[in-house]
């Protein structure tokens, strides 16, 4: 399923998010709250793409098959998921950061390290924590992390993450770290 929603015209492009900070809007960052604990109601594992253009950001969620098994939980995009993902990108339009949630803490695993999907320099990867409810609390709990061509680079909470990616705040429509 992709979630296709009006993109927020508040945002700037794809293309100028090496010189400002990709700006998470408070309607994207409900998408996937809710998506993630929906599907975390069920102990399962989500994934979506950020996708972000001239007209804003979006949440896109692929078509995906959870999994569970005594050694945890995972989530796959299924092939039918990974064409949805080919075919929404709009034009002028970039991926610019994978999201998914994790039963427990918000770190990024060996698994989540090796994820082809996004490999250039500057994409971002976010991690939300206990099945989605950590974006209750905007960014803060979320783990973020930002690739530098060769690796996945952790991106605390604070000034250092704030130059890459900002969230606005879901109560007052401010942007908060």
């Amino acid at each position: 399923m992709i979630a296709r929603t009006r993109p927020d015209a508040s945002v700037s492009a794809a293309s100028s998010a090496y010189s400002a900070p990709l700006v998470l809007s408070a309607v994207v960052l409900e998408q996937a709250r809710a998506f993630f604990e929906c599907r975390g109601a069920e102990g399962c594992e989500g994934t979506a793409m950020i996708a972000a253009g001239p007209n804003g950001v979006r949440l896109v969620v692929p078509d995906q098959r959870p999994s569970r098994s005594p050694m945890g939980v995972s989530v796959h995009v299924t092939a039918q998921g990974q064409l949805e993902l080919a075919a929404a990108l709009g034009v002028d339009e970039l991926f610019v950061s994978r999201i998914h949630s994790h039963p427990g803490e918000a770190f990024h695993s060996p698994i989540d390290d090796r994820n082809p999907v996004l490999t250039y320099r500057g994409a971002l990867s976010v991690v939300v924590p206990y099945f989605g409810l950590g974006l209750r609390r905007g960014l803060l709990a979320c783990a973020v992390l930002r690739h530098d061509g060769q690796r996945w680079c952790d991106l605390p909470p604070g000034p250092g993450r704030d130059l890459w990616v900002i969230a606005e705040d879901t109560n007052s429509g401010e942007r908060t770290p």
